[in-house]
């Protein structure tokens, strides 16, 4: 008001001036525990896998009360849950397989931080390819993303992710070295998009030798990050239940979503699987690779048929896997504001 003065009010007028304080919100996330395997309840929550294997491995999967009357799987209170193979009957290599365990997670996750606590992972055997992996439903469209794995005689984990057509991720800041960013299952054999650890601690027997460690993936719509930590080296939050990805440095891997290619639509409902396999797609095309391998036997199933004292230390040791979901919280501040009203009476 232009010329405005309290002079020139009529008597009966008065201004009022007074503060306002009112509460606004800021929303915040954290990530809070959704699901957790260990202990006495380990394979509570977990289907086991008694078909053949997808990836043409001598092996034979047991149902869950084969697998335990035959001693390949046990937990107790306050122990890490076990999952071996069969390192004592000698094979014919026309037979089925080694018997060994693949167990799949009866409840499924799109996105998600997941921890998993090893004390003792296969070591780095001729013939061997374990892994802990998550998949979703009709292969490769929900995606695949592999967290640990390795084959023969690797010491480097090897994290790779596994999609249809169409999905070209972006390489993070990471400390692994990318060996492909193109993720398309069907093409090159599935081999999919992969880095590997620079870490010789991270994968088989260098693990082992270490104690063990913890592995964790943050799967966002935005990104998939893989974190290791050797035993002796993993985060506080982590051990007291409180995780925060953003304060663990630089990760292993960081495959970045983007224009040439949206998580979402690439990744969906999978659920964590562990397993064993000996040769097949991976492990026995590549025997004839390894000079120290072949030169055990002129193929990867004769090996494994004929040396079962060799899979002695071809196990799993879990101490727990848990898997975390972002909750957001709003929290409240105050702010204030001044209000003047004109009063007449």
């Amino acid at each position: 008001m232009v010329g405005f003065s309290l002079h020139s009010l009529p008597a009966s007028t008065v201004l009022l001036t007074y503060l306002l304080s009112y509460p606004t919100l800021a929303a915040s996330q954290s990530y809070v525990l959704d699901t957790s395997y260990s202990g006495a309840t380990f394979f509570n929550g977990w289907n086991f896998w008694s078909s053949s294997d997808p990836t043409h491995g001598f092996v034979q999967y047991l149902s869950q009360s084969d697998a335990q009357a035959a001693s390949l799987i046990h937990q107790s209170p306050g122990f890490p849950a076990y999952m071996g193979v069969d390192h004592t009957t000698t094979l014919n290599s026309s037979s089925q397989g080694r018997k060994s365990v693949r167990i799949e997670s009866q409840k499924s996750w799109t996105h998600g931080l997941f921890i998993v606590d090893v004390a003792h992972m296969p070591d780095s055997t001729c013939g061997v390819w374990p892994a802990f992996w998550m998949y979703g439903p009709n292969w490769p469209n929900s995606g695949e993303i592999d967290m640990i794995e390795g084959i023969n005689r690797n010491t480097f984990n090897q994290m790779s992710l596994h999609t249809a057509p169409n999905c070209s991720m972006q390489a993070g800041t990471q400390s692994g070295s990318v060996n492909s960013l193109q993720c398309d299952g069907t093409q090159n054999d599935g081999e999919g998009c992969n880095v590997a650890s620079n870490n010789g601690y991270s994968y088989g027997t260098g693990f082992n030798a270490k104690g063990g460690g913890v592995y964790a993936t943050e799967w966002t719509s935005s990104y998939i990050k893989t974190w290791f930590f050797a035993n002796g080296s993993v985060p506080s939050d982590i051990t007291t239940g409180s995780p925060v990805p953003s304060g663990w440095g630089t990760p292993q891997t960081a495959y970045i979503g983007g224009s040439t290619c949206d998580i979402d639509s690439h990744f969906m409902n999978q659920n964590l699987v562990f397993d064993m396999t000996f040769c097949g797609d991976w492990a026995g095309n590549a025997w004839s690779g390894d000079s120290t391998c072949s030169a055990l036997a002129d193929t990867c199933v004769d090996y494994v048929a004929a040396s079962p004292s060799a899979f002695s230390e071809t196990y799993w040791s879990i101490n727990s896997v848990k898997v975390y979901q972002l909750l957001t919280s709003a929290s409240s501040s105050t702010s204030t504001t001044t209000r003047k009203f004109l009063i007449s009476y």
